[in-house]
């Protein structure tokens, strides 16, 4: 038998099988064991011998230590707070990542139709539900279109996915400490292919992979109707800018267009918000992405083509929750829903690399 310290409740092995989305007879022949061992073990009801868990291990690629005794390590850890709440009170919702059970609190209801977790009052956090720690992925990504992939990842997976939108900086700076399961980027462009990898390996060293969305084109959504702008003349009538945030991509992009010269206007939060500022006359012009711009029914000047990358730890690779979103993206519904959003090229979505 296993170890008493590891005993399994089986959710490990349900996750890791559904996330490669064989059934329970996929699993039982690939580790030369009865489907009904294999679905005693996922109901808890039995406990495999050694030779069985060593077995399943090896065909769902982790540790037997992965397979069975994380959950126990985990609760007995407890959760604490990914970052804190800005106020007292507030709802939360519950992942764990790497082994630490964390709490995250309600953020972007219209990219994450999730019930809370729990809430906390007086200081004091309440329950509201079994645990869904564990079928959870937490992302963050400034990717407009991230809800048709969390719907696609839901649909095919049956977990949740948990999208906080943040800028590339600061997904990797979570990602450091491992306070997410992965964070995308797009500073590589045609001119310079590399730039999502260096950021990655300045961050985690060559502890990384980078794992390809897609490619968009990023440009200047502007309001200047009847006749084709170009850069110079953007550059010389623009005068108040919708701008992102310092060392984001698309702040990068719009520092290049101006050659030096200061932009004058107010920080926005996404790519949509560069729009929303547009067509509220408060900005004449921003840079974003051009679905964006598109959906907008804004004018855009095509500025460059990048690529989308979500990095994370080497160590979860062969996390079910990351093998789910590999498998997805690699799905044949999902790249045809992304080919077909202007600005997107899916031609080598879901491609994985190293970092080294």
């Amino acid at each position: 038998m296993i170890p008493t310290s590891t005993q399994p409740s089986g959710n490990s092995v349900l996750l890791r099988r559904t996330a490669r989305g064989w059934t329970q007879t996929d699993l039982a022949k690939r580790a030369d064991v009865s489907r009904a061992s294999v679905s005693a073990i996922e109901s808890g009801r039995l406990t495999p011998s050694v030779t069985t868990a060593l077995s399943l291990a090896r065909v769902l690629e982790c540790t037997v230590e992965e397979l069975f005794g994380r959950p126990a390590e985990v609760e007995k850890a407890g959760p604490t707070w990914a970052w804190q709440p800005w106020q007292e009170s507030c709802r939360y919702w519950e992942a764990e990542v790497s082994g630490k059970r964390l709490l995250y609190p309600v953020e972007g209801v219209s990219l994450n139709p999730f019930p809370q977790d729990g809430t906390r009052r007086a200081g004091v956090c309440h329950d509201n539900r079994a645990s869904t720690a564990e079928i959870t992925l937490t992302v963050a990504t400034c990717d407009p279109a991230v809800s048709l992939l969390a719907r696609e990842y839901a649909r095919e997976s049956g977990f949740r996915m948990l999208v906080f939108p943040r800028s590339g900086g600061v997904g990797l700076e979570l990602m450091r400490r491992r306070l997410i399961h992965a964070g995308a980027l797009h500073r590589s462009t045609v001119e310079r292919p590399e730039r999502n990898a260096e950021s990655v390996r300045a961050e985690l060293g060559g502890d990384g992979r980078l794992l390809r969305v897609a490619q968009w084109e990023a440009g200047v959504a502007h309001g200047t109707k009847g006749r084709k702008a170009t850069a110079s003349a953007l550059t010389r009538s623009i005068r108040h800018w919708a701008l992102r945030e310092p060392g984001s991509a698309a702040r990068e992009c719009l520092d290049d267009l101006l050659e030096g010269k200061t932009a004058s206007g107010r920080v926005v939060e996404s790519h949509s918000g560069v729009t929303e500022a547009v067509r509220a006359g408060w900005a004449e012009a921003g840079v974003c992405v051009k679905v964006c711009a598109m959906e907008a029914r804004l004018e855009f000047l095509p500025l460059r083509n990048e690529t989308l990358d979500f990095c994370f730890h080497a160590s979860l690779e062969n996390d079910p929750r990351i093998q789910a979103l590999i498998r997805v993206l690699r799905g044949r519904s999902y790249r045809q829903m992304l080919a077909e959003l202007p600005g997107y090229d899916a031609k080598h979505t879901g491609e994985l690399s190293s970092i080294r």
